[in-house]
């Protein structure tokens, strides 16, 4: 009879000191560095279709050879709340920007002339969206505004 509650005693026990051994106090506060930077605040992550947009002109510049219009391209970016170091490869959502590129660059692969010409169609220096995002290749530049005068060497 004596043993059952010995042995329940020594369960007890036994189950409750890791409880009691561990430490319960708080790990002293550090102060940061004073010449430490202020931490950055959070910033949103751009719309999808921002980046959804980005890998489209990508992977035409990519796929059919078009040379970018980097500043009509940043000026749509910009309409989107987005700038293009934010979805450059090295950017903070170039990740995501370099997964749907390969994507839509397998599919606009599959189907090379009738992509090119929709997207010529809809980015181009005629494009119904927006004009001059995507350059002919060979362009150095975007094409003069219409009524200006050409460069005197």
């Amino acid at each position: 009879m004596t043993v059952r509650p010995l042995i329940a005693a020594l369960l007890i026990g036994g189950l409750a000191w890791p409880v009691a051994a561990q430490d319960t106090a708080p790990p002293p506060a550090q102060e940061a560095p004073k010449d430490a930077a202020p931490p950055r605040p959070i910033r949103n992550a751009p719309n999808p279709r921002a980046l959804e947009f980005a890998a489209y002109i990508f992977s035409a510049v990519n796929v059919c050879g078009y040379q970018l219009g980097t500043p009509q391209f940043e000026a749509l970016l910009a309409k989107q709340n987005t700038t293009l170091a934010d979805v450059s490869p090295r950017g903070p959502f170039g990740g995501r920007v370099m997964g749907i590129f390969s994507l839509m660059s397998n599919q606009m692969n599959l189907n090379r002339e009738q992509s090119c010409l929709a997207v010529a169609g809809e980015y181009g220096p005629e494009g119904s969206v927006a004009k001059n995002v995507l350059l002919p290749p060979g362009s150095g530049e975007a094409p003069a505004a219409p009524g200006s005068k050409p460069a005197q060497p």
